[in-house]
Formats: C-alpha cells, structure tokens, sequence
C-alpha cells in the first residue's frame, strides 16, 4: 500500500498536481523591486560613466591647456555678471584677444567654464558660444559635485 499514491491507483492522491505555489516567486520579485527602488537614486545622481584610459607610450606628448572661466553676479548688484579668466578679471573684449591668443598657439586647447548659481542662463549661454565661436572645440561645464 505504501506505493499505491505513486502509482496512480489511489483516490486522493494519484492525479496529476495542478496547483503552482507561487509564494517564492512574489517573494524574489519583491526583493528585486526594492533592490531596484534602492538603487535607482543612486544611479540617477551619478550619471556620469569613470573610465580610467589607460596610457600608451606612442601618444600624443602635447601639453593640454586649460583655460579658466568663471561668471559671478556683479558685485553692485545691478545684475549681469563678472567674467574672470584664469582668476583675472575682465571684460568681454579683453576675452577675445586672450583667447583668440591661447587658440593661435594651443588648437587643443580646452575650457572649463563655471556660472554662479545666480547668473542667468542666457549669459552663460553667451559665453559658451564666445569660446566656440573662438576656436575653441573642447569645454566642460563646472558643477559641484555635493
């Protein structure tokens, strides 16, 4: 009698099994979807990919430039802003002639430009496009990364 269920001769349980116990799977989707909810706000703050390039013997041995610029609210208050260039400061025209100097003997010069949190798009815009229109063909934006 001991394996009549095997063998399908008995009532109560020699038919095929119909019910699938799904408990595990809600559990292991569950966990997933927290893991995901963990997650997601870390990779949305960093959405940046850190590559370390690795160096090679062969390559280019210029020297890079980096130019500095940098836009703070004015100082009276009166709106606009200051535009500092490698820590010096100074008006649009005078811009101009240093870049336009720095690209004439640098082409793979670089900038990195930094707007207060105060200035208004449009003027960091403008000097975006100063740069670009100048020569210059690499340039970041300067965040705080906190």
């Amino acid at each position: 009698m001991a394996g009549s269920a095997m063998s399908g001769g008995d009532e109560d349980g020699g038919g095929m099994i119909a019910d699938i116990n799904v408990t595990p799977l809600v559990d292991i989707t569950l966990v997933l979807l927290i893991i995901m909810m963990v997650a997601a706000p870390m990779i949305a703050n960093n959405p940046s990919i850190k590559v370390e390039l690795p160096k090679a013997a062969s390559g280019d041995e210029t020297q890079k430039t980096t130019l500095s610029l940098t836009l703070t609210k004015k100082a009276s208050g009166e709106g606009g802003f200051d535009l500092f260039l490698n820590g010096e400061k100074v008006d649009e025209p005078k811009a101009r002639v240093v870049i336009t100097d720095l690209v004439g003997k640098n082409k793979d010069i670089q900038a990195v430009i930094a707007g207060d949190k105060g200035i208004a798009y449009g003027d960091v815009m403008h000097i975006v496009d100063l740069v670009k229109t100048l020569g210059v063909t690499k340039f970041a934006m300067a965040t705080d990364g906190t």
